[in-house]
């Protein structure tokens, strides 16, 4: 069974009559377009919200200023010797000259446009496949809302970050895959994935995987273009500054401890928070009711069946798979609910009634956007401005001992004046030891030995931790003898005497 010749209903590529057959579906890609970007545009202080966006505009503007990719990072004391991975240098880039031209504004509307795109390919997925245009409405409507995970900030996967170029390009691999169209680009597209984010090792896993299954049904031509288009990207990822060295980074990530420590990479249910969850396991329910029941009579290529059981049960496992999970169940999702719909409407009314709505839609657009501008910008949440400006006038040379999620803001705001511990960077900027001594400390009961031996070992003069950690407090001040000199909007700074 071949990945689109059993699937019911018309092609979007079939040759003759393509340029007509796109005319009459313009009004899906339209209405779901527009009414997506509306619900990004509504959260778009949620785009923002990532605690790495500091860091990465800080790195933007750094290789703009310096015009090649630093080899170490220039903000910490506590390198050692240690590379600095920058294996997101591009999309810094990107985000840094868009806030220095455009402001928060151009950054959040970048981010949108991405959602834009996978919007598109998905809608072009499920059509492909055969779905009505209403099921297809239903599939890629609830996708696109749910795999952004906006309920649990700040692990958002479309987001002013570089995790969305990964969702971005899997999808576009993904679809590109199941049409068995346009591979030849991929290669290409491999080349500014692997610049942009470190997930682009999934790109070859897409590939493998529709390769593997080629090889099983002896679809030799099939598993040659797949070959082929494999080996192009393999020679594409190796252009960019690490070379070879690009594995390292990639390796500094996947499979490092510092993973257990990191909520993305927790299980589905520690991330879980009510009400915000309730969607999205409704979804997964559904779906799998769904695949249960017409399991043995469903056309569905065994790639996508694959792809979607499989990354349902990494999502359980890590919270950051579910948001893949929801992407690929897209069209499977659409085909199930064709099932469900009653009758067969006239497609093209059903054109024309969703190419009304988008152009509304469209017209919504610039408004949702002013009437969320006032609110774009890096969130102050953890760090304000006036916190950045009191250290540097106080604190420019001190060795300070600041929390894991401060410290992207913090260079951010300060660019190294203020030289910091640890930042979100984790395991490609910063040595695996100095790593295992900051998680002894990120607890709510006090390791005593432990932050006596941090404190001796990188002569810390201050500590800025979450003010809320009242246990900390008592044992600096209290116990050791420490001031607690400045209360910020979310940080204490607690001083060596």
């Amino acid at each position: 069974m071949y990945a689109l010749e059993t699937w019911s209903g018309p092609r979007l590529d079939q040759g003759r009559g393509t340029i007509g057959t796109h005319a009459q579906t313009s009004g899906i890609y339209v209405f779901l377009i527009a009414f997506a970007c509306i619900y990004y545009l509504s959260n778009a202080p949620l785009l923002l919200g990532h605690y790495d966006l500091g860091w990465h505009l800080a790195a933007g503007d750094l290789i703009r200023q310096r015009g090649s990719v630093p080899y170490q990072d220039p903000w910490a004391f506590t390198l050692g010797d240690k590379q600095w991975y920058n294996l997101s240098w591009l999309w810094d880039v990107t985000a840094s000259v868009l806030v220095q031209r455009t402001g928060f504004g151009g950054l959040t509307l970048f981010v949108v446009a991405c959602g834009a795109v996978i919007v598109a390919y998905l809608t072009s997925a499920g059509l492909s496949g055969g779905a009505s245009a209403p099921a297809v409405c239903i599939a890629v409507f609830s996708t696109c809302v749910l795999y952004p995970t906006f309920a649990t900030p700040p692990n958002i996967y479309l987001a002013a970050a570089p995790n969305t170029a990964t969702m971005v390009f899997s999808v576009i691999f993904y679809t590109q895959c199941l049409k068995k169209a346009r591979r030849f680009l991929l290669p290409a597209m491999m080349m500014l994935w692997a610049n942009l984010h470190g997930g682009f090792v999934l790109g070859f896993f897409i590939i493998g995987l529709f390769g593997g299954i080629a090889l099983l049904r002896r679809d030799w031509e099939n598993f040659r273009i797949l070959g082929f288009t494999g080996a192009g990207c393999l020679v594409a990822i190796l252009v960019n500054p690490l070379g070879l060295h690009i594995y390292d980074g990639v390796t500094a990530t996947l499979g490092n401890f510092v993973q257990a420590n990191i909520t993305e990479w927790a299980s589905y249910s520690q991330n879980m928070t009510l009400p915000g969850c309730i969607p999205g396991i409704v979804y997964i329910l559904i779906f799998v009711a769904l695949e249960l029941r017409y399991a043995g009579s469903s056309p569905l290529p065994l790639e996508t069946r694959l792809l979607t059981w499989l990354f349902l049960v990494l999502g359980f496992h890590q919270f950051r798979y579910m948001a893949f999970f929801f992407l690929f169940s897209t069209v499977p999702f659409a085909l199930h609910i064709d099932r469900l719909l009653p009758g067969k409407p006239n497609p093209g009314e059903v054109q024309k009634s969703l190419l009304i709505a988008g152009i509304i839609g469209l017209c919504l657009l610039p408004l949702t956007f002013m009437h969320v501008r006032p609110a774009l910008g890096l969130t102050d949440e953890l760090l304000s401005e006036q916190d950045a400006h009191y250290l540097e006038a106080n604190f420019s040379h001190a060795r300070i001992l600041n929390h894991w999620n401060v410290g992207g803001p913090l260079i951010f705001r300060t660019h190294g004046t203020v030289p910091i511990f640890v930042d979100g960077r984790a395991a490609t900027a910063y040595p695996d030891s100095l790593l295992h001594d900051y998680f002894k400390l990120v607890k709510w009961d006090i390791d005593e030995a432990a932050w006596d031996s941090v404190i001796e070992k990188y002569k810390i003069d201050a500590v800025f931790w979450p003010k809320v950690h009242d246990v900390l407090r008592h044992f600096l001040v209290d116990e050791r003898g420490w001031k607690e000199q400045y209360v910020g909007s979310h940080e204490s700074l607690y001083v060596k005497p």
